[in-house]
Protein backbone atom coordinates (compact mmCIF):
# COMPACT_ATOMS: atom_id res chain seq x y z
CA UNK A 1 0.00 0.00 0.00
CA UNK A 2 0.78 3.82 -0.72
CA UNK A 3 2.25 5.33 2.38
CA UNK A 4 0.11 8.00 1.60
CA UNK A 5 -2.92 5.71 1.91
CA UNK A 6 -5.70 6.62 4.53
CA UNK A 7 -8.30 4.20 4.79
CA UNK A 8 -11.32 5.50 5.15
CA UNK A 9 -13.82 3.71 8.23
CA UNK A 10 -16.96 4.25 5.70
CA UNK A 11 -15.56 2.03 3.32
CA UNK A 12 -16.20 -1.12 3.56
CA UNK A 13 -14.15 -3.89 2.30
CA UNK A 14 -15.30 -7.74 1.50
CA UNK A 15 -13.75 -10.46 -0.37
CA UNK A 16 -15.28 -9.19 -3.01
CA UNK A 17 -17.06 -5.69 -3.01
CA UNK A 18 -15.94 -2.42 -1.33
CA UNK A 19 -19.13 -0.29 -0.88
CA UNK A 20 -20.04 2.13 1.06
CA UNK A 21 -23.99 2.18 2.12
CA UNK A 22 -25.86 4.65 4.44
CA UNK A 23 -29.89 4.76 4.79
CA UNK A 24 -32.03 6.99 7.08
CA UNK A 25 -34.35 5.47 8.32
CA UNK A 26 -38.23 7.06 10.00
CA UNK A 27 -40.13 5.08 12.32
CA UNK A 28 -43.64 6.07 14.31
CA UNK A 29 -45.53 4.82 16.89
CA UNK A 30 -48.55 3.15 15.78
CA UNK A 31 -51.20 6.06 15.61
CA UNK A 32 -48.61 8.69 15.16
CA UNK A 33 -49.02 8.98 19.73
CA UNK A 34 -46.22 10.27 21.59
CA UNK A 35 -44.94 7.58 24.09
CA UNK A 36 -41.11 8.85 23.98
CA UNK A 37 -39.23 10.38 26.84
CA UNK A 38 -36.36 11.08 27.10
CA UNK A 39 -34.91 7.86 29.20
CA UNK A 40 -37.29 5.75 26.64
CA UNK A 41 -35.55 7.21 23.86
CA UNK A 42 -31.98 6.26 25.54
CA UNK A 43 -33.21 2.84 25.98
CA UNK A 44 -34.53 2.43 22.51
CA UNK A 45 -31.27 3.74 21.01
CA UNK A 46 -29.01 1.12 23.08
CA UNK A 47 -31.66 -1.43 21.98
CA UNK A 48 -31.59 -0.54 18.55
CA UNK A 49 -27.44 -0.37 18.40
CA UNK A 50 -27.41 -3.87 19.76
CA UNK A 51 -29.91 -5.32 16.52
CA UNK A 52 -27.65 -3.67 14.37
CA UNK A 53 -24.47 -5.07 15.81
CA UNK A 54 -26.68 -8.46 15.27
CA UNK A 55 -26.77 -7.16 11.32
CA UNK A 56 -23.05 -6.45 11.31
CA UNK A 57 -24.43 -2.68 11.00
CA UNK A 58 -23.81 0.69 12.29
CA UNK A 59 -26.03 2.76 14.27
CA UNK A 60 -24.52 5.96 12.92
CA UNK A 61 -26.37 8.31 14.60
CA UNK A 62 -29.91 8.36 16.71
CA UNK A 63 -32.30 10.77 17.95
CA UNK A 64 -36.27 11.43 18.12
CA UNK A 65 -38.94 13.19 19.38
CA UNK A 66 -42.26 12.39 21.06
CA UNK A 67 -43.59 11.06 18.12
CA UNK A 68 -41.05 9.55 15.91
CA UNK A 69 -37.58 8.31 16.35
CA UNK A 70 -34.89 8.67 13.18
CA UNK A 71 -31.88 6.57 12.38
CA UNK A 72 -28.72 7.01 10.10
CA UNK A 73 -27.82 3.20 9.54
CA UNK A 74 -24.09 2.16 7.94
CA UNK A 75 -25.02 -1.40 6.43
CA UNK A 76 -23.08 -3.86 4.47
CA UNK A 77 -24.77 -5.13 0.52
CA UNK A 78 -25.73 -8.65 2.33
CA UNK A 79 -28.26 -6.89 4.33
CA UNK A 80 -31.69 -6.13 2.84
CA UNK A 81 -32.87 -3.06 4.83
CA UNK A 82 -36.34 -4.62 4.87
CA UNK A 83 -35.54 -7.65 7.22
CA UNK A 84 -33.27 -4.94 9.31
CA UNK A 85 -35.65 -2.59 9.52
CA UNK A 86 -38.67 -5.57 10.93
CA UNK A 87 -35.71 -6.79 13.52
CA UNK A 88 -35.25 -3.21 14.51
CA UNK A 89 -39.00 -2.48 15.15
CA UNK A 90 -39.50 -6.24 16.49
CA UNK A 91 -37.11 -6.32 19.06
CA UNK A 92 -37.56 -2.66 20.45
CA UNK A 93 -41.25 -2.72 20.25
CA UNK A 94 -40.94 -6.42 22.48
CA UNK A 95 -38.45 -4.68 24.95
CA UNK A 96 -39.85 -1.31 25.41
CA UNK A 97 -42.93 -2.88 26.21
CA UNK A 98 -41.68 -4.97 29.04
CA UNK A 99 -39.46 -2.53 30.11
CA UNK A 100 -41.99 0.49 30.64
CA UNK A 101 -45.37 -0.71 30.70
CA UNK A 102 -47.00 1.30 31.89
CA UNK A 103 -46.32 4.73 30.24
CA UNK A 104 -46.22 2.79 26.93
CA UNK A 105 -49.79 1.63 27.36
CA UNK A 106 -51.35 5.06 28.56
CA UNK A 107 -50.07 6.13 25.38
CA UNK A 108 -50.48 2.90 22.69
CA UNK A 109 -52.62 -0.03 23.01
CA UNK A 110 -53.39 -3.41 21.70
CA UNK A 111 -50.60 -5.59 20.37
CA UNK A 112 -48.67 -3.26 18.17
CA UNK A 113 -46.05 -0.31 18.79
CA UNK A 114 -45.06 1.04 15.98
CA UNK A 115 -46.97 2.05 12.71
CA UNK A 116 -46.59 -1.03 10.14
CA UNK A 117 -45.03 1.78 7.71
CA UNK A 118 -41.44 3.54 7.70
CA UNK A 119 -39.35 5.68 5.73
CA UNK A 120 -35.73 4.89 4.61
CA UNK A 121 -33.50 7.00 2.27
CA UNK A 122 -30.47 5.80 0.69
CA UNK A 123 -28.23 9.03 1.58
CA UNK A 124 -24.38 10.22 1.54
CA UNK A 125 -21.83 9.90 -0.86
CA UNK A 126 -22.02 12.63 -4.08
CA UNK A 127 -25.35 14.12 -5.36
CA UNK A 128 -27.27 12.37 -7.42
CA UNK A 129 -27.13 14.67 -10.33
CA UNK A 130 -23.21 14.90 -10.16
CA UNK A 131 -23.63 10.97 -10.56
CA UNK A 132 -26.01 11.53 -13.22
CA UNK A 133 -23.63 14.03 -15.16
CA UNK A 134 -20.47 11.62 -14.60
CA UNK A 135 -22.67 8.63 -15.91
CA UNK A 136 -23.52 10.98 -18.97
CA UNK A 137 -19.51 12.31 -19.66
CA UNK A 138 -18.19 8.56 -19.76
CA UNK A 139 -16.21 7.49 -23.13
CA UNK A 140 -18.20 5.19 -25.06
CA UNK A 141 -16.36 2.81 -27.33
CA UNK A 142 -17.03 3.55 -30.96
Amino acid sequence: MSPRWEPNPDIRRGRSVVCTLHAHLVFMPKCRRGPFTDEILTRCEEIMRAVCADFETELVEFNGEADHVHLLVHYPPKVAISRLVGSLKGVSARRLRQEFPGHIRTYLWGDHFWSPSYFAASCGGAPLAIITEYIENQKRPG
